[in-house]
């Protein structure tokens, strides 16, 4: 580990610290935008309806502005980048941002068209009402994703020139937005003020902030048709199959916001929300990691350092599944709790919070296996491999629909059940890959002796040592603050932070007792980026 920067240019694991401290952020504020949404609309039918607005603009950004086409471009961009080949770089990127934005913003004009037929078909279960609201607020939402299409493509090259800060926060600014709308525009707007918030952090997170970047580190754009060009021809060739592989977490939401329409009033937003409480991890966890260790996997592919890149990816995989295990714990024990500090104010009743807390559970069992899959899938989209992700991603989605009508209609599970079957896909999905990745991994002359299955394996039984004595400690706490008589919000962030307390610390006691390294390497880094 310590030769790490200079094998790839840089520290990914102190990239990793850089990217998971900007995502906390941004989860920390994305929870205050809940708990805003939660205390001024509840959790009922205008939250349903806002929660849906998003299933026409999210069909376009998990498809071209949410990581595929930036995911597709960057292994082509640095490449050029690493060979110095810079004026071949600007040129692919001018092209593609060419294209695609004329291509979105076509999209979004139809789809502006055509919204009141599209939501009728996505949401059969609702009721006149939630469809004239979902129309309205679709409508405002669908052109930010020309602003995220733009803020990722400009992203991806800050990714492929090591630059991780300014990517990372333009999910702050976007919340920031959606929390003004909450706050203030919501004020005389109603619940079309939290989407026209929505619009303005998009514009200011993944447009202004990015260009601003841009600018100051020298870029280069010109509008260009170049479709001949061999470097945007391959772009285009493994965006779809890379959108397809990066998107499935966002298509499931998609799908179980369908089969939640013709639940009662509230059960959409409660899976939102509880999805959204799953993210916070996933996003501070997995994704940070994978984001940050792209880079480095991009140029030991194009170097063809094989060895070096089947270490790295190890390692990533280790750090993601020890830093996993116990946030799976802590989810499981206090989902009530979670959902009592964040939304329970105002019009979100505790009957919500039940909703919500059962969803969570379920989601929280398949937290490792998506954390797991955003690195896998990065290291075949770094080896130009993007149809792998593609066919094992289908076969998932195929297992995926039968049991959301298993666990909801046959086993009668409810939205709870949703949430299970999402879960069962993603590790199966994840396994897969893994399997599949081991195998396809060219060889070279050199010798991989990093260790893998034991790390793995002890962080496990670590946490499921302190998933139990978590639950002891959790409930213990609860009598105590049932004979003080204090508010129960108050009352659930005292628990949530003994009981967290508690697991962290035995779980990071019990880690480094058995010798799982990532516990002493974390500390390490965290001490190199505070000096």
């Amino acid at each position: 580990m310590g030769s790490e920067p200079s094998r790839v240019g840089y520290s990914w694991a102190r990239a990793s610290v850089v990217m998971m401290g900007a995502i906390f952020a941004s989860r920390v504020l994305g929870i205050f935008r809940d708990t805003v949404i939660a205390y001024r609309f509840g959790q009922n039918e205008l939250t349903d309806a806002y929660r849906a607005a998003f299933q026409l603009p999210d069909l376009l950004f998990f498809m071209v502005a949410g990581g595929a086409l930036s995911s597709a471009l960057m292994p082509v961009f640095s490449r050029y980048w690493e060979n110095e080949q810079k004026p071949e770089a600007w040129h692919v990127f001018s092209t593609v941002a060419t294209v695609m934005v004329s291509l979105v913003g076509g999209l979004v004009i139809v789809l502006e068209l055509a919204t009141t037929m599209a939501i009728a078909l996505m949401f059969p279960g609702f009721d006149p009402m939630r469809h004239e609201l979902t129309v309205v607020l679709t409508r405002i939402v669908l052109p930010t994703q020309i602003f995220f299409l733009m803020g990722g493509l400009m992203m991806a090259t800050l990714y492929a020139r090591k630059q991780f800060l300014v990517p990372a926060l333009g999910p702050n600014i976007y919340n920031l937005g959606i929390i003004f709308g909450g706050l203030v525009l919501a004020i005389w707007l109603g619940i079309a003020g939290l989407a026209w918030g929505a619009v303005l952090g998009a514009f200011l997170g993944s447009v202004v902030l990015p260009v601003v970047a841009m600018a100051r580190l020298g870029s280069h754009f010109r509008p260009c048709l170049d479709w001949r060009h061999s470097g945007v021809r391959e772009v285009f060739r493994m965006m779809l199959p890379v959108m397809f592989g990066l998107s499935l977490p966002g298509v499931y939401m998609l799908v179980l916001r369908v089969f939640a329409s013709s639940l009662p009033p509230g059960a959409i937003s409660a899976l939102d929300n509880a999805n959204r409480q799953m993210q916070a991890p996933l996003g501070v966890i997995g994704q940070g990691v994978a984001l940050a260790i792209f880079p480095a996997l991009t140029t030991l592919a194009a170097t063809e350092r094989w060895t070096e890149l089947r270490a790295v990816l190890k390692r990533g995989l280790r750090l993601v599944w020890v830093l996993t295990a116990p946030a799976t714990v802590l989810l499981w024990i206090l989902a009530e709790d979670i959902s009592r500090v964040i939304l329970q104010y105002g019009r979100f009743t505790p009957t919500d919070t039940g909703l919500v807390a059962s969803a969570l559970r379920g989601f929280s069992l398949g937290l490792f296996a998506w954390s797991g899959q955003a690195l896998i899938a990065r290291a075949y989209f770094a080896m130009r491999d993007s149809l792998t992700p593609v066919w094992i991603g289908s076969a998932a989605t195929a297992l995926f629909v039968p049991l959301c009508f298993l666990f909801l209609h046959g086993l009668a599970m409810g939205h709870s059940g949703l949430a299970l079957a999402t879960s069962v896909s993603a590790v199966v999905q994840m396994v897969w890959m893994l399997g599949v990745l081991r195998r396809r991994l060219p060889r070279d002359s050199g010798q991989d002796s990093t260790p893998f299955v034991r790390p793995v394996v002890l962080s496990g039984l670590s946490a499921v040592v302190m998933a139990g004595v978590g639950w002891w400690v959790h409930g213990l706490a609860w009598c105590g603050m049932s004979a003080l008589g204090w508010q129960v919000n108050l009352s659930a962030l005292v628990v949530l932070g003994l009981t967290t307390g508690v697991v962290m610390v035995g779980y990071l006691t019990m880690c480094r007792w058995l010798g799982v390294p990532e516990v002493a390497y974390v500390r390490r880094v965290l001490s190199r980026q505070r000096g």
